[in-house]
């Protein structure tokens, strides 16, 4: 086990608040008789169900066995959480009832107090491991999946998790030109993500994941 045991315990601590939490708004969600299948199709949900492996694995591998592609993961994972939190705080504040976290402590949890824990975490114990340029990218496949399958589930069901998704209120135009803004700002947070890690990858290490390509550097 890692030998930071405060941080451990701290770590573990929060990722039981966030089950708690998401178990109770999935308990009340299914009382009301909202899919389940559409609870787990929130972004929010699916960040934060990762954020809880991401917490438990950090207390389960020590930090001399990470490697570049454990710490390319976990970044990834950071950056979703953070794009939650800020997501929520610039689109979504005041719409709870319709992103279905009428609870406000199981809010207050999932949209704000994890995103700033995971980060905060992250800045705390930065990865070892300096990164390619191209781990930036790979981080936003996660966000382009899920708006694929939102999309394509939705003309299934007629039901979308987010205003900004919302097809029969936007249209496919409306729904493409609000992506691209986030894209864009997603893709500049990975940006500023990957320099500040590698920035701050300990030990000097130059180690990088094997580029798919000869000649790939890391920043």
């Amino acid at each position: 086990m890692n030998s930071s045991l405060p941080l451990n315990v701290v770590r573990l601590g929060f990722a039981t608040t966030a089950i708690v939490a998401m178990t109770y708004q999935f308990s009340a969600t299914a009382d009301s008789g909202f899919q389940k299948a559409n609870f787990f199709s929130f972004f929010t949900i699916q960040s934060n169900l990762l954020a809880v492996a991401l917490l438990f694995l950090l207390v389960i591998v020590r930090k001399a066995e990470r490697t570049p592609l454990f710490d390319a993961s976990r970044s990834g994972v950071v950056l979703y959480m953070a794009i939650t939190g800020v997501v929520f705080a610039l689109l979504l504040a005041g719409l709870q009832e319709e992103v279905q976290t009428t609870i406000p402590w199981v809010d207050l949890v999932v949209h704000k107090l994890m995103p700033v824990v995971l980060v905060v975490d992250w800045i705390l114990d930065p990865p070892r491991h300096r990164l390619p340029r191209w781990a930036a990218a790979a981080w936003l496949v996660f966000p382009f999946v899920w708006l694929v399958y939102t999309l394509v589930r939705g003309a299934f069901v007629d039901w979308y998790p987010y205003p900004f998704v919302d097809v029969d209120r936007l249209g496919y135009d409306g729904v493409l030109l609000r992506c691209v803004f986030l894209l864009v700002g997603m893709t500049l947070a990975a940006t500023a993500m990957l320099w500040i890690g590698n920035r701050r990858a300990r030990g000097g290490s130059r180690q990088m994941l094997r580029a798919t390509t000869p000649g790939t550097d890391c920043l």
